[in-house]
């Protein structure tokens, strides 16, 4: 498995970046030993809001890292539905484009269902699509979503075991905990999943039986050290701006002390997200090839 760090209460730290970063490196190898072909990943930025912008960028950076192509389309904040359609559909019929990713939120009074369902399931390399969920529920071929699936590299990079295990996911989104829970239970990962979420009764006692937990509720610190029984895998998806910072769902100082391991916050499940875009975006690539 590699070097492995720990936290001061003992927990394996499952370190997001560096996991990237292999990632990264071993795409940029195998792009390389295929004759470097010219896969693109196309970005659509809408507005001017400061961490949509770093974030693409850092995707941008990413994609040349993984020996990828990048293409970039940025609107203004007061561009219009049909604009940003427009963009979109441009991106979609040009056949140099691999993977296209819609960089969200979008502005107010912009229908963000209407532009990501002009993806085609091919294309949709952020997973976010109707169709993109329906391939997943009825384990089709397809481009699953990236932070979903970049908590399951993690779970693998870290050899956390899951047959047979335990998990509860805390949060219902479309975007992160229902995908969750089919990659969690489907055949190949077999572990028995819980759907939690903020109303779930008693969550401490739902949490404390569980080998694997996801926290994706977007509820700063709401899973603490009572909620993890010792030795389990905590893993930290939800992130909300409050006065001390930056945090996660997990009370990461009382957590570690009891957990077998856990994922910092920042640098855990962030940057597993863009590792996963790569790789979807090379998936594309040959999906539309064959």
């Amino acid at each position: 498995m590699g070097t492995v760090e720990h936290t001061a209460g003992g927990a394996i730290l499952m370190d997001g970046k560096m996991v990237r970063d292999e990632l990264i490196a071993q795409l940029a190898v195998t792009v390389e030993s295929e004759g470097s072909p010219e896969i693109t990943l196309a970005t659509v930025l809408v507005g001017d809001d400061k961490p949509s912008k770093v974030y693409v960028g850092s995707k941008r950076k990413k994609a040349v890292e993984a020996g990828l192509q990048s293409r970039h389309v940025e609107l203004g904040a007061d561009a219009t539905q049909a604009e940003v359609e427009g963009a979109v559909a441009e991106l979609v019929n040009d056949p140099a484009i691999h993977g296209i990713l819609v960089q969200l939120p979008l502005p107010d009074g912009l229908d963000a269902e209407a532009v990501l369902n002009l993806i085609p399931p091919e294309k949709d390399v952020d997973g976010l699509t109707e169709r993109s969920m329906g391939r997943l529920v009825r384990g089709k071929a397809g481009h699953v979503p990236c932070t979903p699936l970049g908590v399951m590299r993690l779970l693998e990079r870290y050899e956390i075991p899951t047959s047979g295990a335990k998990a509860v996911v805390i949060g219902r989104s479309t975007l992160v905990g229902l995908p969750q829970v089919l990659l969690l239970g489907r055949k190949g990962c077999d572990a028995t999943v819980t759907l939690a979420h903020s109303r779930t009764a008693d969550l401490v006692s739902v949490c404390r039986d569980a080998d694997i937990i996801v926290a994706a509720a977007g509820m700063a610190r709401l899973v603490t050290a009572e909620h993890v029984k010792p030795g389990a895998a905590v893993l930290d998806v939800g992130i909300s701006r409050t006065e001390a910072g930056i945090v996660g769902d997990v009370d990461f100082d009382s957590v570690q002390e009891v957990a077998g391991a856990i994922t910092p916050m920042p640098g855990g499940t962030g940057p597993m997200t863009i590792a996963c875009l790569m790789q979807n975006t090379y998936a594309a690539y040959h999906m539309l090839k064959a």
